[in-house]
């Protein structure tokens, strides 16, 4: 993303990701999956676009012009513990234990690792701008949880074509008056597929599995990422504290998304019924 805000204005790259995004799942969702699902929902699926794409992919591509890489992937790395607050505080169905608690922070560890400790914020606004960012994420999973009928599909299809419409107007008069750089443009391409289209699907697909709080743990994995392509293409150094974070990621991760003793027999008795 970094590259990309560099010669993109942060509406025109939104709107690019979500209509690429759009080009390639909603074909897929109208042939496979029933879109009429979505109408009973309409405004609850709104409402998560609005928190989960709409604001929150604005906010995190304009902080990205003011803040480092690495400091946006560590303040990002926040969504799982927030989403366990929330769902300590409001009561929610999947409610977080010690264990996850113990998980989740053995993973924002990992990030920290990976991405270095030594960040430095001289943009408050910007930290604000992130730190709406991981709200908006953690409420949007818990928003999704609401959807369980719908296909998963059509949630990701009907969102990312709404956020499309919301910002073609803007991303079309911001776009840029040149052409930007071919790693511009790659950067964009591999938002739009990669981390739009392919992530929405895995994300869904880890929703179904373990549930929408313990999926956000995805949120970990991709500062780990950046840094395989940062070694892989820019050869960027691997030193011993990134492969302890990967570690860390690891462990944090199955910690943080296994289901607890008794709500893992309740769930086997259930299905056994």
């Amino acid at each position: 993303m970094k590259i990309a805000v560099a010669e993109v204005e942060p509406a025109t790259l939104v709107f690019a990701r979500t209509a690429i995004g759009t080009l390639l799942l909603l074909p897929i969702a109208l042939v496979r999956s029933n879109m009429r699902a979505l109408l009973p929902h309409w405004r609850l699926l709104v409402v998560y676009t609005a928190v989960e794409v709409i604001a929150p992919w604005f906010l995190l591509s304009h902080a990205e012009t003011r803040l480092s890489s690495s400091l946006a992937g560590l303040l990002i790395a926040g969504v799982p513990l927030v989403g366990a607050v929330l769902a300590l505080v409001t009561a929610h169905d999947d409610r977080p234990d010690a264990m996850r608690f113990v998980g989740l922070a053995l993973g924002f560890i990992g990030v920290g690792l990976v991405v270095g400790f030594n960040v430095a914020a001289d943009d408050l606004f910007a930290v604000a701008e992130v730190g709406l960012v991981v709200l908006g994420y953690a409420i949007g999973a818990m928003l999704i949880a609401r959807m369980r009928d719908v296909p998963a599909m059509a949630v990701i299809a009907g969102s990312l074509a709404i956020a499309a419409l919301t910002y073609l107007p803007l991303g079309i008069a911001q776009r840029p008056t040149t052409l930007p750089s071919p790693q511009a443009l790659a950067s964009v391409a591999i938002l739009g597929v990669v981390c739009t289209a392919l992530a929405f699907i895995v994300f869904f697909a880890l929703v179904r599995e373990v549930g929408p709080n313990r999926a956000t743990v995805i949120t970990y994995v991709n500062p780990a990422v950046a840094v395989v392509l940062g070694v892989a293409l820019l050869h960027e150094p691997f030193t011993a504290s990134i492969a302890a974070g990967f570690a860390l990621i690891a462990l944090g991760s199955f910690v943080g998304t296994r289901r607890s003793g008794l709500r893992a027999r309740r769930d086997v008795l259930v299905q056994a019924k």
